[in-house]
């Protein structure tokens, strides 16, 4: 199938799976495929000109107005909603059905359902960790500052490593908020990740009058998908002081 993704996680899934994309966003990281705009602006009118089987896109990156465009060029679409690791995997075996028919005849945990050969790329999901009690502030914009609420897929692997999220309640989906909220809140950590803005070095100093701060691979904590489960590997190592110890 000719499949054009807008989804960087979805397009690196896609490639491990064996399905190379006719076309990506910008935002992909994969230099060698044609890109076609961002995940806010695709170029619809390119989309439809490589007259595409499918084009992937996620309810949480891409916009209603560009799916209805190309549902109103004729163009086939598929929207993945993936705010937990349970959606993740589920979002594997969605995409793998987009390869050849023995791809999307295995299950997501890379065990084929009729018996033959595994699928190397994916592998099961490690099982949740046993709550730490540890609760932690992640921001993930500043100027104005903005965190992620329980709903989010960042804030369902936090849990999966048996860390709490202390905007889980929140309303919004993306609270905006301010560093006096925060202290008031009293994480025990702050966990700044490498996207979508870019925290390092030079920020801990001002977070940490917050909490103690661990600097994380932001791909690992926002991206879904075939790195799900070595990205949840990755990250209780990372914070491994932090994260609950046992599996539940």
């Amino acid at each position: 199938m000719r499949v054009v993704s807008l989804v960087p996680s979805a397009t690196e899934t896609l490639l491990a799976l064996g399905i190379t994309p006719v076309a990506v966003t910008r935002f992909c990281e994969q230099p060698d495929l044609p890109a076609v705009g961002g995940t806010k602006d695709p170029d619809i009118g390119a989309i439809v000109a490589l007259e595409p089987d499918v084009v992937i896109l996620c309810e949480e990156e891409n916009r209603r107005e560009d799916a209805e465009a190309l549902t109103a060029a004729g163009i086939a679409t598929c929207a993945l909603v993936v705010d937990s690791v349970a959606d993740a995997e589920l979002a594997v075996a969605a995409l793998a059905a987009f390869g050849p028919a023995d791809l999307g005849a295995r299950s997501h945990d890379g065990r084929d359902r009729h018996g033959g050969a595994t699928l190397a790329p994916v592998g099961p999901t490690p099982p949740a960790l046993a709550p730490s009690g540890v609760r932690a502030f992640v921001p993930i914009w500043r100027r104005p500052w903005m965190t992620i609420s329980g709903v989010t897929f960042g804030s369902s692997m936090l849990a999966h490593l048996g860390i709490g999220n202390v905007f889980a309640d929140a309303d919004a989906r993306y609270p905006t908020t301010s560093l006096a909220e925060v202290r008031d809140l009293r994480p025990d950590v702050v966990l700044a990740p490498s996207e979508p803005y870019p925290f390092k070095e030079r920020h801990v100093a001002e977070l940490a009058e917050i909490a103690p701060v661990e600097l994380i691979d932001g791909q690992d904590l926002f991206w879904w998908g075939i790195r799900t489960p070595e990205a949840l590997g990755r990250l209780h190592r990372r914070l491994r002081r932090w994260s609950g110890s046992e599996p539940v």
